[in-house]
C-alpha cells in the first residue's frame, strides 16, 4: 500500500484530476495521502471528492491542513 506527500506543492484542479484518477483505479493502493498547505480552490475540491466515492478507494487518511 502507498503514502504520499503532496504537501506544499501548490496543487491545481489538473493536479486533483490526477490524484482523484489513481483513488478510482482498480486497485488502488493508495491508503494515506498528505494534501497540507495546498490552497485548493472548489474545482479542485470536487474532483478530489469523485475519488473519494469512488468503490475503489481505499484511502484510510486523508490530511488537508490550510487547504
Amino acid at each position: 500500500m502507498s503514502h504520499y506527500r503532496l504537501s506544499d506543492c501548490r496543487l491545481t484542479e489538473i493536479h486533483c484530476e490526477v490524484v482523484a484518477s489513481a483513488l478510482k483505479s482498480n486497485p488502488s493502493h493508495l491508503i494515506e495521502l498528505d494534501m497540507t498547505g495546498n490552497y485548493l480552490d472548489n474545482a479542485g475540491v470536487k474532483r478530489l471528492c469523485d475519488g473519494l466515492q469512488s468503490p475503489n478507494c481505499k484511502l484510510e487518511t486523508l490530511r488537508s491542513v490550510h487547504c
